[in-house]
């Protein structure tokens, strides 16, 4: 995994300006690439890298170029493309003589054979940028389900790119501004797929081709969720599922440096354990696998609705199971609370999410996990996939009128404006917004002749959940897991299985009046019983309350400088009334509030954005 960046103008000349900007704005990355660090320079392109060696640690250098008869295409590249190998075999069939070993170097190629049309070819999680010499063009390509961020921002003359908004906001050219639908954003739990939250700045969409040259920019998506009839009985679905993930999981194991598994105990890292493990057994390797624990978490923990059981006693039935090398990552309050901690989640989020715990914790486990490990796989987007979460049934029972997570998750998750400054929660009219932004999300969905109300209403739950709920997940494990230069592979993004499993109907995906029965019925003879039964249990966070007296510490002392400039978005009162709450009294949505206050403060100070 890497980072990208780059600048294009047609009105300048590179070849005789200074790089200090382009060497500016790799650098914002070095966390991604701590590996390596690379540029190249054209009369009107400057693209930068910062490399993570995973594949071909020798040869897979970057930028990476190829001479052509008509000039020079070069690359930058982020991610992995997991069917490199039978590209590479095609591609020397076809007379490529590939120098090295990296997939680097077969997606370079396969733009040479193909052009726009190779990125149909590839399976992975990627981002990459491509300047073609011969039209004095730029190509921007992202994966389909947007696993690796890509943004950009067009200029007068061209465009700036980057992995991520702060690559991009290291170029003077670039405002730090914020507009009233990016400060929306930071305040309702949905992700529009090609908004970012500074003005002027957008994302490559998920599934998209863009292109940039001297008449401008051209966005062409090469995939998208299709509606299509689902033909096979539940036998056939569910062993093709299970034929798909163990290509997936295998395919997904390729690595030139040590890998491992992240081990929740729950049915979806589950899975991934067992066929990670059984995969390597059969080469004689033994599999790592993490999961994480909180300090006190047996005495403190209280079961809810949300998290009915402790993961630690199914993670390690698992791991004694299928034999993996199995560690505890146990984080406790003073650790979790560290300011510092804080700083450097907002720093690489590039926004105030607000996830407090559950985000400094999986920061915390991913740099942990680093010391051992280069490579992890997660079990991201299984619920989103396969039916997990609890509102799929509420939304089969009930019907849908919004989001269907958000008639579930408490009123202060959906809009978290509680402490903010009531004239700029008026301003902001999420309810307007979030009305809207359902409206345009379910107008993508294409109906299947002579499907029902209840089966075209939970194709509109999963392809809400696939578009819009997954990509907060994606960016979250991104981000986290990049700040620290471990990659995450996320099997069940593979388009194959989410194409297959998309087109399911609902009743095949409950057909055991359970959660993820599909999923369930392809692997449970691949795990214990106990974790085959578990129900559902969301991402844990800490119950210690020395952490939230920390929290509440920390507002304080924010408090007390009546000046920061946070306060001209939250209100002080309702700060104050916030923090005077007793530590022991506080319920989660208080404590959020909290976290996401600290948060904006933080951010407010690294970035300094102007407001419209």
């Amino acid at each position: 995994m890497c980072g990208i960046t780059g600048w294009v103008s047609f009105q300048r000349d590179f070849s005789t300006a200074s790089s200090n900007t382009i060497d500016a704005m790799t650098a914002t990355m070095a966390c991604r690439g701590p590996d390596d660090s690379g540029r190249w320079i054209a009369p009107h392109a400057a693209i930068g890298h910062r490399r993570l060696a995973v594949i071909d640690l020798v040869g897979g250098t970057q930028p990476m170029t190829v001479e052509t008869p008509e000039g020079v295409v070069a690359m930058v590249y982020s991610g992995e493309a997991y069917n490199f190998r039978e590209l590479r075999a095609e591609l020397r069939a076809r007379g490529h003589r590939c120098t090295t070993e990296s997939d680097t170097e077969v997606v370079l190629r396969a733009y040479l054979e193909w052009g726009s049309a190779f990125a149909e070819r590839l399976n992975g999680m990627y981002a990459f940028a491509i300047w073609d010499s011969r039209t004095d063009q730029l190509v921007l390509v992202r994966d389909r389900l947007g696993i690796k961020p890509l943004y950009y921002y067009p200029t007068e003359d061209g465009v700036l790119f980057g992995s991520e908004p702060k690559a991009i906001l290291a170029n003077p050219l670039a405002d730090k501004t914020i507009g009233m639908d990016g400060l929306r954003e930071l305040f309702v739990t949905i992700a529009r797929p090609d908004l970012a939250i500074w003005e002027g700045m957008h994302q490559v969409p998920p599934g998209a081709l863009m292109t940039v040259g001297r008449e401008g920019i051209r966005t062409t998506p090469y995939w998208s969720l299709r509606t299509l009839e689902h033909r096979d009985d539940r036998a056939t679905t569910v062993r093709t599922i299970r034929e798909l993930l163990e290509d997936i999981v295998a395919r997904q194991l390729i690595s030139d440096v040590p890998r491992c598994v992240l081990l929740s105990g729950g049915l979806d890292s589950s899975v991934l354990t067992a066929l990670a493990a059984r995969h390597l057994r059969n080469s004689g390797e033994r599999l790592r696998s993490f999961s994480i624990e909180f300090h006190n978490q047996q005495q403190d923990f209280v079961p809810d609705e949300w998290r009915a059981t402790l993961d630690a006693p199914y993670a390690r039935a698992v791991a004694e199971h299928v034999g993996s090398d199995h560690r505890d990552i146990v984080l406790d309050d003073a650790t979790l609370s560290d300011p510092a901690v804080r700083a450097a989640v907002v720093s690489a989020r590039d926004v105030p999410a607000g996830f407090g715990d559950s985000e400094m914790s999986l920061y915390l486990l991913f740099k942990a996990i680093r010391e051992q490990s280069t490579v992890a796989l997660s079990g991201e987007s299984s619920d989103e996939l396969f039916g997990g979460y609890r509102w799929f049934a509420g939304a089969a029972e009930h019907g849908m009128h919004t989001f269907p997570w958000l008639s579930v998750l408490p009123p202060p998750f959906v809009q978290r404006t509680r402490l903010l400054d009531p004239d700029l929660t008026a301003a902001l009219d999420l309810d307007t917004y979030l009305a809207d932004s359902f409206a345009d999300a379910t107008a993508e969905v294409t109906r299947l002749a002579g499907e029902s109300d209840l089966e075209f209403r939970m194709r509109q739950v999963s392809h809400l959940h696939l578009t819009r709920f997954v990509r907060t997940m994606l960016d979250r494990k991104d981000r986290m897991s990049m700040a620290v230069g471990l990659e995450v592979r996320v099997p069940y993004c593979d388009h194959r299985l989410v194409e297959y499993v998309y087109n399911a109907p609902w009743s095949l995906k409950s057909f055991d009046g359970r959660e993820k029965s599909l999923l369930r019925a392809a692997t449970a003879d691949t795990l214990p019983r106990s974790v085959v039964e578990r129900v559902k249990s969301h991402y844990p966070i800490t119950k210690d309350v020395h952490y939230t007296e920390a929290i509440r510490r920390q507002a304080s002392d924010i408090l007390a400088t009546q000046q920061h400039p946070v306060f001209r978005l939250y209100d002080h009162d309702a700060v104050t009334k916030a923090v005077d709450r007793p530590a022991d009294e506080m319920i989660e949505p208080d404590r959020f509030d909290l976290e996401q206050f600290l948060d904006f403060a933080v951010w407010l100070d690294r970035y300094a954005p102007t407001f419209t």
